[in-house]
């Protein structure tokens, strides 16, 4: 315990999710405001968080003066709480050289990319809580919520900003979903990333789907994307499907198509844009999978009603298999399949290694390493059926870093 905690008590981020604090003083999105304005502390974005935050402190000190007896000064409170969020896994440079705000941030891939390149997030949404866990777990930071609402837009900060970056949902898109595109309301998620564009004019966008949103529905859902950025926006758009295997040098077969549109007036050299070239592809499946025997619920037991296909079908130690429901698929580029987001539940997609303990699923946080997030990214005490989500839903980190690293040479 610290020396301030041992006089004043402690105070912690955590605290705002108390139940009963909530019930008394708060709404959902004021953890949000609080990790906001913490991590905009020093530049002109805390503005725009401050009035609320510090409305929803004086409440949590009240609260703890009122039951716990605690008699916390407000400045001592302000520095363990700037002390919290700056010292979290992945914490924002320090000396930064743009902006950026992530939209459907799922567990930060975007973030984590354009940090290690020296960018700052200033805003953030996430709708799904479990991925706010895996968010604020790695970066001590609350994503804002339904980026739908036009409540949530405007929590958007005034001041200007570099680049906005959104994969947007997916499934409605993808062969792996109903491919009902807009017919879906996740496929109308795009229209809200218009608002937005429209209102703050970034610089540059960073688009991510999957690579069936360029051929769904002949090509229109594409063309009418296009042409909103183009024709009712005033950006110039280049775009390209990179797959993570020879683009990014991770051991994937994941295709995406990257979609990143300039404001020509701000970019002077947008026609400089090229995307990344390919790159040799040097790292193994062994690169990422555990050595060490995994924990037993991954294995598949003799008793299991596939076992006896999984072992006539898994043979190859050296590439990740894939249940199919009914029957194995072997990936013969000695690669790992293209991880999706419904592999953690039932008996669809499920990616599977033999390893020198038997036939098992990939963990977690394998899963993760295939989307090129570090050892050391946190994933919180969730069900594994929401990471294995997290990770599929996710993008392959080194390859947004490498498509941010081409766009910084023009702006």
């Amino acid at each position: 315990m610290s020396k301030d905690e041992k006089k004043y008590g402690k105070i912690s981020i955590e605290e705002f999710d108390n139940k009963t604090f909530k019930i008394e003083f708060f709404e959902a999105e004021n953890t949000a405001f609080i990790t906001h304005y913490l991590q905009n502390y020093k530049n002109e974005a805390k503005k725009h968080y401050e009035k609320k935050a510090i409305k929803s402190f004086e409440n949590l000190l009240k609260y703890k003066k009122e039951k716990e007896q605690i008699h916390i000064l407000a400045e001592e409170a302000m520095q363990m709480l700037l002390f919290e969020v700056k010292n979290v896994a992945f914490p924002t440079p320090k000396k930064y050289t743009f902006n950026f705000i992530d939209l459907f941030a799922g567990v930060g891939g975007f973030r984590l990319a354009l940090q290690n390149i020296g960018g700052k997030c200033i805003f953030t949404s996430e709708y799904d809580t479990n991925a706010q866990k895996t968010y604020r777990s790695n970066f001590g930071e609350v994503p804002f919520g339904d980026i739908t609402k036009d409540s949530v837009k405007n929590f958007i900060p005034p001041t200007n900003f570099d680049i906005l970056c959104a994969g947007f949902p997916c499934q409605a898109f993808s062969i792996a979903g109903y491919q009902k595109g807009f017919n879906d309301s996740r496929g109308n998620l795009f229209f809200d990333i218009e608002k937005i564009v429209k209102k703050h004019k970034p610089n540059v966008l960073i688009l991510e789907n999957v690579k069936n949103f360029l051929s769904h529905d002949k090509g229109n859902t594409f063309k009418i994307i296009q042409n909103i950025l183009e024709n009712k926006l005033g950006y110039k758009v280049f775009y390209k499907v990179l797959n993570s295997m020879t683009h990014a040098n991770i051991p994937q077969n994941r295709e995406r198509i990257f979609i990143i549109a300039f404001e020509p007036s701000k970019v002077k050299n947008y026609k400089k844009f090229t995307f990344p070239s390919e790159i040799t592809l040097t790292n193994t499946i062994h690169d990422i999978l555990e050595k060490n025997k995994q924990d037993d619920k991954y294995y598949y037991k003799k008793e299991h009603p596939y076992y006896l296909e999984l072992k006539k079908s898994v043979t190859n130690k050296d590439t990740v298999y894939q249940w199919r429901r009914v029957y194995v698929r072997e990936n013969k580029n000695n690669v790992c399949p293209t991880l999706t987001a419904n592999m953690g539940t039932g008996g669809h997609n499920v990616p599977i290694i033999k390893d020198d303990f038997g036939i098992r699923k990939l963990t977690p946080r394998e899963c993760f390493s295939f989307q090129g997030f570090p050892k050391n990214y946190i994933l919180p005490n969730i069900a594994d059926s929401k990471l294995y989500m997290q990770a599929g839903n996710s993008v392959t980190v080194p390859l947004i870093q490498r498509i941010a690293e081409q766009i910084l040479k023009v702006l």
